[in-house]
């Protein structure tokens, strides 16, 4: 907490394990939300040009400035992706989940920081502990070397990387500080700053703070919505624009979007993500992340249903038929799909068998309402297992244990074709907690590799 800020969590004694069987599926996995992501890249451009349906399109534009589309449309950023990929991921007793993808993700510099510290200082117990600290995965340097290899990919000019944090993403604000402190210690000077800190020449971007050195790269770790808060961002832009600098992630606006997974699900685009995907691969991300609508107010027609969405055994006609299920009925979470500041940190989320059936309806109502501005998307609720950890209380000097479920957050650096694993973070929330976040009683750890035959 010292190293990465003031956020406040409780302090795990081990790394939390997994087993090789789901290591594998963490080492495979960034290749293939890679493919994911070029995927949805292209059915969004095709989209565009007439070749797919353009619903897919609008649903990925709606609620995005026209400026902000027409430009992450150029031809300059066709291609591009962004360079960190990081998913939420729910254990299950079924396998895992996929609840979201990040491309703007919080916690790189403070997983990094955890990887050191249990690795340096976390002793076990004893030999036949479940899992060693030297296990964890991606080692103590994993973090960093995965974050280096991904900007360098990015570098195209002479000149220092710039880690840019909006006023908005300032609590992420340590932990990038102390991962360009950690760049800069291997010889790749990394100076994390504010926005108002640039400084626009006609040559390009420059930083003051750093003897007026040229800036070759610019990490953005800020969410497109927040642009017209941003001091200097449309000269960030016209930089880019220019080629006097690099940006990333992209300023792909469609790539951000919950709604992918609802586009993922849709029947009518099956055939172009079994083209692109390939059949395996298709079948593999249907199954590990779950069914999502997007919530259009759009009249259905009467010989039309949601297609996908049953409510006790039933085919949803109108949105109306899902306010009225019951409790049991409805293991939905409703949430924004991106593009806006409830979007980021578990605000804006309605899950619905926590809900009384009126603050549902009204959950769902608010939600269609909203779509012209902030499109939300409706997604199948999935239990997480449950594990038991222990942590330490500093108010009494005891080790306790706790009943929670997690959420595995693996973090992918592209390089090229593929994207590694770097580290995994875990998350794990008491039990009663319905939706799992960064939260004061969470326990946050590294994973590591459980020895074989132990805990697993």
């Amino acid at each position: 907490r010292q190293e990465t800020g003031q956020t406040s969590w409780r302090i795990g004694l081990n790394p939390l394990p997994l087993s090789g069987d789901q290591l594998a599926f963490f080492q495979g996995l960034g290749t293939q939300l890679l493919r994911f992501y070029r995927a949805l890249n292209h059915l969004y451009m095709e989209s565009v040009r007439g070749t797919q349906p353009a619903w897919v399109a609008s649903w990925l534009d709606q609620g995005k400035p026209d400026a902000l589309v027409t430009y992450s449309r150029m031809k300059r950023y066709r291609d591009e992706v962004p360079g960190v990929i990081r998913p939420d991921i729910i254990p299950t007793q079924d396998g895992m989940v996929i609840t979201e993808l990040d491309s703007v993700p919080g916690g790189i510099g403070l997983t990094a920081c955890m990887s050191q510290l249990y690795v340096q200082h976390f002793a076990p117990a004893s030999p036949e502990d479940t899992v060693q600290p030297s296990q964890v995965i991606g080692g103590p340097d994993g973090m960093i070397e995965g974050f280096a290899a991904m900007l360098r990919r990015h570098l195209a000019h002479p000149g220092v990387v710039a880690i840019v944090v909006s006023e908005e993403a300032k609590d992420y604000r340590p932990e990038m500080m102390w991962m360009a402190k950690a760049l800069t210690a291997r010889g790749f000077e990394t100076h994390c700053i504010e926005p108002r800190e640039l400084r626009f020449t006609e040559e390009g971007l420059r930083l003051n703070a750093a003897g007026d050195r040229p800036i070759a790269l610019i990490y953005r770790f800020y969410e497109l919505f927040d642009l017209p808060n941003i001091p200097k961002a449309e000269l960030v832009q016209y930089a880019a624009k220019k080629g006097a600098v690099s940006v990333t992630p992209p300023y792909k606006p469609a790539l951000e979007e919950k709604s992918a997974f609802a586009l993922l699900h849709h029947p009518a685009l099956a055939p172009f993500w079994r083209t692109a995907l390939g059949e395996e691969l298709y079948v593999h991300l249907t199954t590990v992340m779950p069914r999502t609508w997007v919530l259009d107010p759009a009249p259905v027609p009467p010989s039309a249903v949601i297609p996908g969405l049953s409510v006790g055994g039933r085919a949803v006609m109108q949105w109306g038929d899902l306010a009225a299920a019951t409790q049991k009925q409805r293991h939905f979470v409703i949430k924004p799909s991106g593009f806006s500041e409830l979007a980021w940190g578990s605000r804006g989320v309605s899950v619905g068998h926590d809900l009384p059936q009126h603050e549902w309806a009204a959950a769902i109502e608010t939600a269609l309402a909203a779509f012209p501005h902030t499109p939300y998307v409706l997604q199948e609720f999935h239990k997480g297992r449950q594990y038991h950890v222990d942590y330490y209380d500093p108010h009494t000097g005891e080790i306790l244990t706790m009943a929670g479920r997690a959420r595995l957050s693996p973090y992918y650096f592209v390089t090229g074709e593929t994207a590694e694993l770097a580290g995994i973070l875990a998350t794990i929330c008491p039990a009663d907690k319905k939706v799992i976040h960064g939260m004061r009683d969470a326990i946050m750890v590294p994973c590591a590799v459980a020895q074989e035959g132990i805990g697993q």
